[in-house]
Order: structure tokens, then C-alpha cells, then sequence
């Protein structure tokens, strides 16, 4: 990370006691290189003299003439690559929706203070963040044609992590999503969301789905021969839906690699509106019948809809990690989260909560009595070879602190 001093910001509120009050607290954290302005129109000016733009802007929503979401589309014709964090006296809803206008934008935010607000909270912000860093921009810039992912999956060159998933109850790893990189022969490893969406768009989902899933399957044979009996949950695209004969190959690469239906997990994403959808149910339906476990994922996003639950046979309901991460601290993130456990209990259904970053996320999920978690706070993709260790780790942490007292 660099050094603070290093690290320009920028505070824009039309209070000058609120801009006094957030220098003198980004002193105290050691960010020195702090500038302050009480107008949109001031900092455009400062920005466009200075031809440099700051790292990260604490910026009030409520100011006279330009406010701060007027602002904030402003960074964004400007293709900002800083960071925010909003300040407002708005109430929650509000401020969360202001978020995910920015995010929208592509402009990442840290988070939000409600005024008013405590140091602590600051603090806690700013100890998140990473400045943004170039080769993260060459990163974000790469992207793949058709061809070069297609010569991958012919080449072998896609990979499995997977990611552990436990029971909130006991602690118990119960199970482990596959997430398919790509082990590029230049950049390196590359990850999904670079490739995923090109494969989807040229007609190659259905190939690259084959594959991690055969390879998936394979590696949870090879872990029950070592006595680690875990389900294998393998995304699925709508793409993949498309031909009834999709379900024949899940059906017989499962039956291939002797590992029963009952301990794998499908799940189902509705990234795209499917105008008809008989031949997706008939694949759900007859996949169910043979009983693989079926997930709804990103639950409450995207077209992932209570109209899925309704028409479809799902085991489990996935939430996304927007309603859960600070879910204990979000009233209306609490509220949502909440109204899904019900729901899904009521229809028979597990809770699989991703997103969960920290120890108070981990904390309130057991208190409202969710099923099962995943997320950084427990553990992140990682190759295969590296999940028998992790698995004797996770249980002396239990243990040493007290995750499950």
C-alpha cells in the first residue's frame, strides 16, 4: 500500500465545521495531504487546474446547487478511478441507494456516515481501503476474444478454486463451491468475471460449463477417497439450459465419476430474462427428479426472482452478499435478509449466506439462524490441494476463537 502521505483526498461538504472536523480525524489516521472544498463548482475548478485527480473524496450529498449525486456523474464522464465514501443526513435507505448509484457509475465506494457519526466509523472505512493502483487498471482493462477462450478450453488451460462453505451452527465445513479460473500462459491467472460473459455471448457457456464441472466432480472423488465427504456445488449459466440434452450429460458425468447425486449442487443464476422457459424447467425438473440439490443464486438480484421459486424446484436459496455483508448494522439490509430466512424456511428450503467478510457478519447470521456461510472471514477460493489444510485450520480457529461458543 502506499505510504498515507502519499495519498490525496479530497473533502467536499458545504459545512465548514464538517470540513474541519474530517481533516482534523484524516490527521489523526496519519492521511496528511488532505484538501478541502464548500462547492461542486470549487472542486471542478481545483481538479481541472490541478489536472490530477484525487484518490478518494468524502463527499456530502446535500450541498446547494450541484448536490453530490450530480457530482458524482460528473467523476464519472471524467472516468474517475478514485474512490468514494458518502456523507449525508439522509436516512439509510437513501444513502444506500446513493451507493449503489455511484457503484453504478463504476466508481468504487467505501461505504457511508450518517450524520452524525462517530470517529470510529471513519476509521473503520478508511482501514478497508487500498488506493487505486495502476496495474489494477490494466487489469480491469484486459479482456479476451472469443477465440482466445475457446483455444483455452480446448487447451486445458481452466482451472478449479473452490470455495468452503460451513455450517453457522456448529462450524462444520459442509461443502465447497467451484469457481473456474482461467491459468493463462502470459497473464497469469486470470479470473471470471474477464472471461465468463465473453463465453456466454459467443455460444462457448455450454463447453466451458462441461468442463468445470467434469473437473469438479472428479476432485470430489479424489477428496472422499481421502475421507472428506463435502458437497460440490458447480455453477450453472441459463445458457447452459438451453438443450434437453444438458441434463443427459449432467446425469452421466456423475454417474462417470461415482459420486452421488444427492451431494451435488447446481446452481442456477438467472443473469439473462428467459422469454420461454419449458426447456430450463424440464432440465431443473428432471435433474431434481435424479436428486441433485438445486441452488437459486444471487438470490433477490438481477432476474433471480421469487417468480424462479415459484416455478422451479429449488433446495437452497443463495443470497447475495449485498444483503449480507453489515447486514447486523443495515435496519433495511437486516430486514431483507431476514424476510429471505423466513421465506425459505417455510418452503423447505437451505440458506446458503455469501458475503460474509468479517466476524460480525459471521456473528449475526448465527443469531438469526441462518444455515450455512461463505465468504473471505472463512475462506477464500483456493486451489485444491490447499483445502485438507485449510479444513485442520478452520478447526483449531473454532476453537481458538470461540466462533462456535
Amino acid at each position: 500500500m502506499a505510504d498515507q502521505v502519499d495519498i490525496k483526498i479530497v473533502v467536499l461538504d458545504d459545512e465548514p465545521f464538517m470540513i474541519k472536523l474530517l481533516t482534523r480525524l484524516l490527521g489523526g489516521l496519519g492521511f496528511t495531504d488532505v484538501f478541502s472544498h464548500t462547492s461542486a463548482a470549487a472542486a471542478f475548478d481545483s481538479f481541472t487546474a490541478s489536472a490530477c485527480m484525487p484518490d478518494l473524496i468524502l463527499l456530502d450529498l446535500n450541498m446547494p446547487e450541484t448536490d453530490g449525486i450530480e457530482f458524482a456523474r460528473y467523476l464519472a464522464a471524467q472516468a474517475y478511478t478514485g474512490s468514494l465514501i458518502l456523507i449525508s443526513g439522509e436516512e439509510e435507505r437513501t444513502l444506500q441507494a446513493a451507493s449503489r448509484l455511484v457503484q453504478a457509475h463504476q466508481i468504487k465506494v467505501l461505504g457511508y456516515l450518517q450524520k452524525p457519526f462517530l470517529p470510529e466509523a471513519l476509521a473503520a472505512l478508511m482501514a478497508t481501503w487500498m488506493p487505486h493502483m495502476p496495474d489494477q487498471l490494466q487489469a480491469m482493462a484486459m479482456t479476451y476474444s472469443a477465440d482466445e477462450v475457446r483455444l483455452a478450453i480446448a487447451n486445458g488451460e481452466l482451472v478449479n478454486y473452490y470455495q468452503p462453505k460451513v455450517a453457522l451452527a456448529d462450524g462444520r465445513v459442509v461443502g465447497v463451491e467451484a469457481l473456474v479460473r482461467w491459468q493463462h500462459p502470459v497473464d497469469g491467472l486470470v479470473f471470471p468475471d474477464q472471461f465468463i460473459g465473453v463465453a456466454e455471448t459467443h455460444g462457448l457457456i455450454d463447453d466451458l460449463t462441461r468442463v468445470v464441472l467434469c473437473d469438479a466432480l472428479a476432485q470430489a472423488q479424489t477428496w472422499r477417497d481421502m475421507g472428506i465427504e463435502l458437497q460440490m456445488a458447480v455453477n450453472l449459466s441459463m445458457d447452459n439450459l438451453g438443450a434437453p440434452a444438458f441434463a443427459d450429460f449432467v446425469i452421466a458425468a456423475a454417474t462417470a465419476a461415482g459420486v452421488l447425486p444427492k451431494s451435488i449442487v447446481l446452481e442456477v443464476t438467472e443473469s439473462r430474462l428467459m422469454k420461454d422457459m419449458r426447456v430450463p424447467l424440464e432440465i431443473l425438473t428432471r435433474l431434481r427428479m435424479k436428486r441433485f440439490l438445486l441452488s437459486i443464486d444471487d438470490f433477490g438480484t438481477g432476474h433471480s426472482s421469487l417468480a424462479q421459486l415459484r416455478d422451479m424446484p429449488f433446495d437452497e436459496l443463495k443470497i447475495d452478499r449485498s444483503f449480507t455483508h453489515d447486514a447486523h448494522i443495515a435496519p433495511t439490509l437486516r430486514a431483507i435478509l431476514e424476510a429471505n430466512l423466513s421465506l425459505a424456511r417455510q418452503l423447505d428450503m437451505k440458506v446458503v449466506a455469501e458475503g460474509v467478510e468479517n466476524r460480525e457478519d459471521w456473528e449475526f447470521l448465527r443469531y438469526i439462524h441462518c444455515d450455512t456461510a461463505q465468504g473471505y472471514f472463512i475462506g477464500r477460493p483456493m486451489p485444491a490441494g490447499d483445502l485438507p489444510g485449510w479444513i485442520e485450520t478452520w478447526g483449531m480457529r473454532l476453537q481458538v476463537d470461540g466462533l462456535v461458543s
